[in-house]
């Protein structure tokens, strides 16, 4: 059980280390000297960094010494433990990396590569139920209250007013544009990492020769259909609706398959944000 215990510990420690590595090298080679902004307490920390020339890495771990401190007593000292280490890691990492030369001046460039590394290194960290503070820090804090409130809505605000104090005090409106993709991107590739680059669809098809259709999708595509039971309210009459999940790829050889056999077969596809289960991911 020890060596269980040590080996979970060994592998959140890593993503935490990497996590935060990437982060950092992503604000410094590239946020950072083009005065862009990820949101978030590192966007507070570029306003001081260029005003009185305060280390960013410094700023940021000051600026979450308070909130670890409410975390602690609200939420346990496990995950602040954790945080701890990653805000820790993650401002010595900044300071270092500053020390090196930019990458790029391109601010296009910078909040494109910016976002991407910031929105890896947030993921890795997040992967392990760990934080470097700041408004993830925050998010846990207020699901401690209200588990089912929305708090991804208070951290966008939160974001946009930060976005917007740097505008103001670099009174640069192509900062607000540019971090506003730094933004988007974090959060692309946090969705990426989470879900995974295998997008899922899901397809419903009613047609009257569901069997034909079900049996020819199974031995060409090699998935399964569901029959749905389902009543057209308009014509009154009850049919069957077939149910089928299926990979990108797949999804238009079940189509295609569909129409050749009913051309007036009724098709809806939409998007599944996950599927588990035999022939799709599985529990480890």
């Amino acid at each position: 059980m020890d060596f269980i215990k040590l080996r979970k510990n060994i592998y959140e420690l890593f993503f935490i280390i990497l996590g935060s590595g990437i982060m950092a090298f992503g604000t410094s080679f590239f946020l950072l000297p083009n005065q862009l902004s990820s949101g978030g307490f590192s966007g507070i920390a570029t306003i001081f960094y260029y005003l009185i020339g305060t280390p960013m890495g410094t700023v940021i771990l000051l600026l979450n010494i308070p909130l670890i401190i409410f975390a602690y007593f609200r939420i346990g000292k496990g995950l602040v433990i954790k945080t701890i280490l990653g805000t820790t890691l993650l401002s010595l990492f900044i300071d270092f990396f500053d020390k090196f030369p930019q990458l790029t001046n391109d601010r296009f460039l910078a909040c494109i590569y910016g976002g991407i590394s910031m929105g890896i290194g947030t993921a890795l960290i997040l992967k392990v139920t760990a934080s470097t503070g700041g408004t993830d820090l925050l998010s846990y804090i207020i699901r401690s209250f209200k588990p089912y409130y929305r708090s991804s809505s208070l951290i966008v605000m939160v974001d946009i007013v930060i976005v917007a104090l740097n505008v103001f005090f670099f009174k640069d409106i192509e900062i607000g544009l540019y971090s506003a993709i730094t933004i988007y991107l974090m959060g692309k590739m946090i969705d990426i990492i989470f879900e995974g680059i295998y997008f899922t669809k899901v397809m419903y098809i009613v047609s009257e020769k569901y069997e034909e259709i079900a049996k020819v999708i199974g031995e060409k595509v090699d998935r399964g259909s569901t029959g749905i039971y389902a009543k057209g309210m308009y014509t009154n009459q009850e049919k069957m609706m077939l149910f089928c999940v299926g990979t990108r790829n797949e999804v238009a050889k079940i189509k295609q398959i569909a129409v050749n056999i009913d051309n007036r077969a009724f098709i809806v596809i939409s998007n599944a944000r996950e599927a588990w289960g035999k022939g799709f991911r599985k529990n480890a």
